[in-house]
């Protein structure tokens, strides 16, 4: 009988080799594992839980099975898994090198980019929401300013044929911001930025497609143990996304912010970004963020706490999420979880060392 070799659930063709250790370091893990638990859902003839947006600007829920997600089925022969790739039908929308996906999903016969599908692993609860009841429980969610890049190349990507009437959506209000780096000069658009979003979105509500996947792992309470039923996949259309930043920022401004956030510096991001494309058909993603920084660091777009995401992820998979931590000895399969690198850190060692203090 020959030995399995290291690997993950369904994962049978891509660019990583899971035989070698490196393929199992922190940040390849935490966007691999997620395609490999997919597939265990799929298999079990389970759909992950899909945010998508309404046509009240609402965040809704409905099921998303994987073939959806990849654009492909699952189990396919011909289904290639290319992580930190870029999602190269974007490339004639952006000018300069496009950023990398976490995930490509691809035909390997002809080497067709089926979905560009970012990866946030996600744990339960986070550190704003791990002392309250189960039920309350949520996720923090960090985002890269290249998942932003990838969200303006998804909405693109539908006036492509059409920039006009992305022009007329988006109006002719923003022509008398004369300095778009200086805070003061945008800021009193910022509420316009945000409608002329809304009105993007609303005429191709029907072209929504998925975006990000947000595998969330729970544990009990704040402990490094995982919870009996632990793993389940959420996945976010790239509509549904928008509302993380835009939500909080329209709560910001009504509370009578006056400084650009995070959130409020993503709204300019994106709208600046459809603006561009609008009238020069491409987006100069590098220029945007370089520039439009507003004395804030671009290394992240922004952060949304457990108590923000909650709302929008609550439902039974969120408290009870559908796979079992007895289950994971299927998704990471020959040994794989023996080349694992998990990250040492005093304050962990600490804590998993109470003899210490006896």
């Amino acid at each position: 009988m020959t030995k399995q070799k290291p690997g993950l659930f369904g994962v049978k063709y891509s660019n990583r080799d899971f035989a070698q250790s490196d393929t199992w370091g922190k940040n390849q893990f935490n966007s691999s594992f997620p395609a490999g638990l997919t597939n265990f859902l799929a298999s079990k003839n389970l759909d992950n839980v899909y945010l998508y947006l309404d046509k009240e600007l609402k965040v809704k829920h409905k099921k998303i099975s994987a073939k959806e997600l990849y654009g492909i089925e699952p189990n396919s022969d011909d289904l290639f898994f290319s992580f930190e790739s870029p999602y190269t039908p974007y490339q004639q929308l952006v000018i300069g090198t496009l950023p990398r996906v976490d995930l490509v999903t691809q035909l390997r016969s002809n080497g067709q980019c089926l979905r560009p599908i970012e990866v946030k692993l996600t744990a339960l609860p986070d550190n704003s929401t791990c002392n309250l009841s189960e039920e309350y429980y949520g996720c923090e969610i960090v985002i890269r300013p290249d998942t932003i890049v990838y969200l303006a190349c998804s909405i693109a990507s539908n006036f492509k044929d059409n920039k006009k009437e992305l022009a007329s959506l988006i109006g002719n209000k923003f022509e008398k911001i004369s300095d778009w780096t200086d805070g003061a000069s945008v800021w009193s658009h910022i509420t316009e930025m945000i409608a002329a979003i809304d009105r993007v979105i609303l005429s191709v509500l029907d072209k929504q497609e998925p975006l990000l996947m947000q595998p969330i792992w729970k544990t009990n309470g704040k402990s490094p143990k995982l919870s009996d039923n632990c793993l389940d996949v959420f996945i976010w259309s790239n509509f549904a996304f928008t509302q993380l930043f835009v939500d909080v920022a329209r709560g910001e401004l009504s509370e009578g912010a006056n400084r650009i956030t995070r959130q409020v510096r993503t709204i300019i991001w994106l709208f600046r970004m459809l603006y561009d494309f609008a009238k020069q058909g491409q987006i100069n993603h590098h220029k945007i963020i370089d520039e439009l920084s507003y004395n804030t660091k671009n290394d992240k777009a922004f952060a949304v706490s457990g108590r923000i995401t909650h709302r929008y992820m609550t439902c039974a998979e969120l408290t009870k999420p559908r796979i079992e931590k007895k289950e994971i000895r299927k998704i990471i399969l020959g040994g794989g979880q023996n080349l694992l690198s998990p990250e040492r850190r005093f304050d962990a060692i600490i804590y998993n060392s109470p003899e210490l203090f006896t």
